[in-house]
């Protein structure tokens, strides 16, 4: 009986890996051993940024937010009581939305908050 060897299974693995490195750097993309921690890496960096990502735009439109405010003679944290005072369900996102394209709208939202 022949004996078992891992030469498709371990092709296959390496075909896969290289392509996952393709564009990196010198070693990153030539030797098997720096290809797999390449590749582990920069898995970690897209789990870690993926929601690095979500704060950034929280944060995009806090501020977005605060600059309709003070045109509006109320600061950001005295809009966001008022609102939760008044029960409206609208999240940052689709305020600075409404900041932005619809003003009048936003207006009225600022009136219900200061109330």
């Amino acid at each position: 009986m022949p004996r078992a060897t891992y030469g498709a299974a371990r092709a296959k693995r390496k075909r896969r890996l290289r392509a996952a490195t393709k564009g990196y750097r010198a070693a990153r993309s030539k030797l098997t051993r720096t290809m797999k921690s390449a590749v582990t890496r920069a898995g970690q960096y897209a789990f870690r940024d993926r929601r690095a990502r979500k704060r950034q735009y929280r944060s995009l439109w806090v501020t977005r937010l605060t600059a309709a405010c003070r045109v509006r003679d109320i600061s950001y944290s005295r809009l966001i009581n008022g609102l939760k005072k008044a029960s409206v369900i609208l999240n940052r996102k689709m305020l600075s939305e409404l900041a932005i394209h619809d003003a009048a709208a936003f207006d009225k939202v600022v009136a219900l908050a200061k109330t």
